[in-house]
Order: structure tokens, then C-alpha cells, then sequence
């Protein structure tokens, strides 16, 4: 085994904590998903279908996979929804009932930034997600959501804007 393959799990091991909070971020913050999302992207890397060749860093690639995989995943269950509702009958479907571990989850402040964050639009929520959560520049968030940094900048300041006046009529 070549000697970069050979840190690779040492690699993710470091990196599982922001990895896994980058994932949660990916789904939306289900739990289930983030995990199998993570996993999915960890065999990726692990069995060579995703390779690290050295263009960014080792985090900013892995958090691109993380991502990619993610949005796989996320099309993927929509094709199979989308194929079983023309299938079934039409039913109207509930929500599920909220998760009584994450409303008891964090203080106020915290549940009202939840909140906004996700009334942003995606590619806003990953930029801010990154540079807030992840503590990557502009430039490396740029890297990971494949955009450009002139992108990511109009993104990270449209966001940090839209919050700030969601926060303010709450």
C-alpha cells in the first residue's frame, strides 16, 4: 500500500468530527442520513473510487466528496419517491412527527439561528455552513461546493444579510 493510502484512515479519523458536522449540514441535519451519507463518502475514499490528488487540501477534498455524495444520495431517494408515487395511489402524506431530541436541542438563540439557516437557499446555507462550522476560508468552501470564490463571496455575504434581517423580526 503506497504510503498516502496508508494515512488515509488516520486522515478521516482526524477529520471524522467536522467531517460528520459537514455531513449533517448535507442532510439537512438528519442523523440517519448524515451517518450514511458519511460512510458512503469513507468507502469512496477507502476503496480508491474517490482520490485524493493533491489540488486542495485533504479536508477541503474529503468535504467535496462528503457533499457529492450527499447530493447522490438525495436524487437517488428522489427518483425512487418520484417512481413510487406514479406507482402507488395517490395518497396524501404526512409529516413525521418532530424529533423530541432536537426539540429539546440547544437554547433559544440557537433554535432561532437553526431556523433561519434553513429558510436560506442551499448553496447559501453550505457556503455560510463551511466558513461558521467548518472554519474553511471563502476560497476553500469555494473549492468543496464547486463554485468560484467570487461566487462564494456573494453567497457568504447574501446569506450573512438575509440572516441577520430573519433574526431581526423573530
Amino acid at each position: 500500500m503506497p504510503r498516502a493510502e496508508a494515512e488515509l484512515p488516520g486522515q478521516l479519523e482526524e477529520l471524522h468530527a467536522a467531517s460528520y458536522g459537514w455531513a449533517l449540514g448535507c442532510c439537512g441535519y438528519d442523523r440517519e442520513e448524515a451517518q450514511d451519507v458519511l460512510q458512503a463518502a469513507y468507502l469512496k475514499v477507502l476503496d480508491g473510487r474517490a482520490r485524493f490528488d493533491g489540488a486542495s487540501s485533504f479536508k477541503t477534498w474529503l468535504f467535496a466528496v462528503i457533499r457529492r455524495t450527499a447530493g447522490e444520495r438525495r436524487r437517488s431517494r428522489w427518483t425512487r419517491a418520484l417512481a413510487l408515487d406514479r406507482w402507488s395511489s395517490a395518497k396524501v402524506r404526512t409529516a413525521d412527527p418532530p424529533d423530541p431530541e432536537q426539540a429539546a436541542r440547544g437554547s433559544e438563540t440557537a433554535r432561532r439561528l437553526r431556523l433561519a439557516l434553513r429558510e436560506l437557499p442551499r448553496r447559501q446555507r453550505e457556503v455560510v455552513h463551511l466558513v461558521f462550522y467548518q472554519d474553511l476560508s471563502l476560497e476553500e468552501a469555494a473549492q468543496v461546493a464547486g463554485i468560484s470564490a467570487g461566487s462564494a463571496r456573494t453567497h457568504y455575504h447574501r446569506a450573512k444579510a438575509r440572516l441577520r434581517a430573519l433574526l431581526e423580526t423573530r
